[in-house]
């Protein structure tokens, strides 16, 4: 029996480096089969990025249950203050710094000139598991590079599977909201037909709300005093145009973005197959790298329907960030508060504030830096109620302004800021101070974010193993994650099979609170839906 196996392409072959120090060569095409023998044994498949693996054994019937994946450990790792950056240095560190995901669709495990080719596995997989052994943190960052290698796998598997779309839902609701499909190059009808009564309202027949720079001058020209022509910048004005211009702006956007163009692009055999990139983000939250999956606007989410006899369970933790807050702080005023299903009245009953909107704007401001206006006059009691979360995230604050590297609650660390400048001139001076501010700011945030993708991918990584236990055959035989934004995962699953699906969802995000800390008493409340379409929910 082998614990792990480094996998390395060698030439137009696989050579499999078994941890007894022996290796096997294979042919490609001989891969998944061997795979598929050996995952019995559940070892650790290390390889250098899982999407030039992973997607060739999925699309072969061959799921596996763990792996490390080297590229995105690798840069846990190196930014971490936890690690020993000599221990990871070698001849290849550049090359694993700089390696990136494969994305494009036509991407094979043997691509022509593909930069992971020159870099060596197993030397990186030894020094990593050398820079982690060594580590005064090393459980919590096993935890995470274990989380992060599990959510690559959940990532190839969403792809995979795909979200249930109805491209014929979709085109529907495109057409309610503006009108039927328009011949290309031109604005749809629903569109077309806003455009004279905004112009009438600001008294330019010839404005064109399409381009920024035609908008901000027709505004200017109509007698708008405006810099830009941001959402936010134009509510700030009373003119009767306003509205209708908002209006038309939003509905533009949702075509431009989620229009019949991207249905042809990202809808494939009743599939939505976004690419999603687990740490794509600094603070570890996942990034898109194509259809816009994480900004899914909710006037089309109808058209994510279930398979016949199939259901979405869609469930979404309850104020994720304070709550996470509340548990890495240790502050058990906080986590009573978070016992209420709703966390922000939750401090209301504890007397605090009066109202849940002053909760909710004192604890964002909190999260995020905001000192003035309502955010401003609550802190203070916030902090008098709430010393330790508070306490931490100023902490945080405070060494984002002194150039320092902070860390999540599993060991990620910030990256460092450049120079802030300076100097004798005041002007040099106030704008240092400013960069500095908006960099602890950056870190404040950074902590509680982050530790935040780390509970979730904890959930993802417990869940996807628990809903693989409820049925048989392969991945899409049997209830399967499709989709996941931040907070929000959507699993797709035999209508039989929702009650079991429900109960494992709560399951796993009660073992990442576990994992992440420990028998400190916070809870992570889920509001979970079955539905047969996710805009039901």
């Amino acid at each position: 029996m082998v614990s792990t196996v480094v996998l390395q392409r060698v030439g137009d072959g696989v050579r499999a480096h078994l941890d007894d120090g022996t290796a096997h060569d294979l042919a490609r095409a001989e891969l998944p089969a061997w795979v598929a023998a050996h995952e019995a044994d559940r070892p650790r498949w290390v390889w250098d990025e899982a999407t030039r693996w992973y997607p060739a054994l999925l699309a072969a019937g061959v799921r596996v249950e763990r792996c490390t994946d080297l590229r995105l450990t690798h840069a846990v790792l190196r930014r971490s203050p936890h690690v020993d950056q000599q221990l990871l240095a070698g001849p290849g560190t550049d090359g694993w710094d700089a390696l990136a995901p494969v994305v494009a669709e036509e991407a094979t495990l043997f691509d022509l000139a593909d930069p992971a080719d020159e870099l060596d596995p197993v030397a990186e997989h030894a020094a990593q598991q050398r820079a982690l052994a060594a580590s005064p943190q090393r459980g919590r960052l096993g935890l995470l590079l274990a989380a992060e290698s599990a959510a690559a796998l959940v990532a190839a598997e969403m792809q995979h599977a795909g979200m249930p779309w109805r491209a014929d839902v979709h085109d529907r609701l495109l057409t309610e909201l503006v009108g039927p499909r328009p011949p290309a190059g031109q604005r749809p009808a629903g569109l077309e037909a806003m455009l004279p009564g905004i112009r009438a309202a600001f008294g330019q027949p010839a404005l064109n709300p399409d381009s920024q720079v035609e908008l901000l001058a027709g505004l200017r020209a109509g007698g708008l005093d405006v810099d830009d022509t941001r959402s936010w910048t134009l509510r700030e004005i009373d003119h009767p145009g306003i509205e209708p211009l908002l209006r038309y702006k939003k509905l533009l956007r949702l075509v431009q973005a989620n229009g019949w163009a991207w249905l042809d692009t990202w809808v494939r055999d009743g599939r939505f197959r976004p690419v999603l990139l687990p740490g794509g983000v600094v603070t570890g939250r996942w990034a898109a790298q194509g259809g816009g999956a994480l900004s899914a606007p909710a006037q089309l989410r109808g058209a994510a329907v279930a398979d016949e006899g199939w259901r979405f369970v869609v469930a979404d933790v309850a104020q994720l960030e304070p709550r996470v807050l509340a548990g890495m702080s240790g502050d058990t005023a906080m986590a009573e508060a978070a016992r209420a299903r709703d966390l922000y009245q939750g401090v209301v009953d504890a007397g605090v504030v009066a109202t849940r909107a002053q909760a909710k704007v004192g604890l964002i401001g909190a999260l995020y830096g905001g000192t003035r206006g309502e955010s401003g006059l609550v802190l203070p009691r916030l902090a008098r109620r709430y010393p330790a979360a508070l306490g931490l995230v100023e902490q945080a604050a405070r060494a984002g302004e002194r150039g320092e590297v902070v860390t999540t609650r599993l060991g990620r660390g910030s990256p460092r800021p450049g120079p802030f400048g300076g100097g004798d001139d005041p002007a040099s001076g106030r704008a240092a101070d400013a960069r500095r501010r908006s960099w602890g700011r950056f870190t404040r945030n950074f902590v509680v974010q982050g530790t935040g993708a780390e509970w979730a991918s904890c959930w993802l990584a417990d869940l996807r193993n628990r809903l693989w236990r409820l049925g048989d055959g392969r991945l899409t035989d049997r209830p399967h994650l499709v989709f996941f934004l931040h907070d929000e995962v959507v699993v797709h699953t035999p209508a039989g099979l929702a009650d079991e699906v429900t109960a494992a969802v709560r399951a796993a995000a009660a073992e990442a609170g576990r994992l992440l800390f420990g028998d400190f008493p916070v809870d992570f409340p889920l509001d979970v839906a079955v539905v047969g379409s996710w805009a039901e929910a």
